[in-house]
């Protein structure tokens, strides 16, 4: 989604500015993390038009390559997007298929099937490995192994990417829907809630022990603040009433704080549980000595 650009000297600024508050990691989420690979969708297209303006057999081939090239592409888009949801979390397990890899190798076998239609083979093959060479060298490697999962519960990590990926969907609604307001200082408030909800699933993950006390924060406030965003979207495009305007600003005001206060009781409980855990083992450390 594009980013619009507002602030104190924008014609909207009245209804546009948003209030500052700390910083909250993992709040600035790269929203299109795929968009860099848009290039590898418009190469297959050459191959196509080339395809009609040959004989028949450089026809095929032209085809079969566009065709294995947009393959390609959307895998290593996928790729890319399932490796940004790996990097923001402290807990996660590697992509079960590595989309970039199997990109790369299909970037590789449509170049050397395109490379036929007017080069011999082995000029196709090194044409094919170059482009798989360039691929992985501008997209990287898949995640290959799991993150933050030594001594931790598979089952309650599970429960936890299960429950937080429901978060993030709900999350995707919210802000899909406040679009509809066209009102770019909701749309920031939005994304700053979003931000701050993000650093309550990071703490979780961090601790797959929280999800209980968190539950209801990543399930029912949620689905709330989504279906309440859709209801105030749909009146707000309609009727521009301010007040309903001024209710929802509240409602997200709400949200942000209670979602940061069971951000920072989880936080505490966490240390507290360290410090009883390091107490422990000083002593125990004592009583051997």
């Amino acid at each position: 989604m594009a980013q619009r650009f507002g602030g104190k000297y924008s014609p909207d600024a009245a209804r546009s500015e948003v209030p500052q508050t700390e910083h909250v990691p993992m709040a600035a989420v790269e929203q299109r993390p795929g968009g860099r690979s848009g290039v590898l969708f418009f190469i297959p297209l050459l191959y196509a038009a080339l395809a009609f303006r040959g004989e028949p057999r450089a026809m095929i081939l032209g085809l079969v390559a566009c065709g294995i090239l947009l393959l390609a592409a959307w895998l290593t888009r996928e790729g890319i997007i399932a490796q940004a949801a790996y990097d923001a979390r402290k807990v996660a397990r590697r992509p079960a298929i590595p989309r970039k890899i199997f990109g790369a190798v299909l970037i590789g076998a449509g170049l050397v099937v395109g490379g036929l239609v007017a080069q011999p083979l082995i000029y196709a093959i090194l044409f094919g490995v170059a482009g798989v060479v360039l691929h992985l060298g501008a997209f990287g490697l898949d995640p290959l192994a799991d993150k933050g999962l030594e001594g931790v519960d598979s089952f309650q990590v599970q429960r936890v990417a299960k429950a937080v990926d429901e978060a993030e969907a709900l999350l995707a609604g919210m802000k899909d829907a406040v679009l509809r307001a066209n009102d770019r200082g909701l749309e920031a408030a939005v994304e700053k809630f979003a931000g701050i909800a993000r650093h309550l699933f990071r703490t979780v993950e961090g601790d797959p022990g929280d999800l209980t006390a968190a539950r209801k924060y990543l399930s029912v406030y949620l689905m709330g603040a989504r279906d309440a965003t859709v209801k105030f979207a749909d009146a707000y495009a309609q009727a521009r009433d301010p007040n309903i305007r001024a209710d929802y600003e509240a409602l997200l005001t709400d949200l942000e704080t209670t979602f940061a206060e069971r951000t920072r009781s989880l936080l505490a409980g966490s240390h507290t549980d360290l410090d009883v855990e390091i107490q422990v083992l000083r002593d125990r450390l004592r009583l051997e000595t």
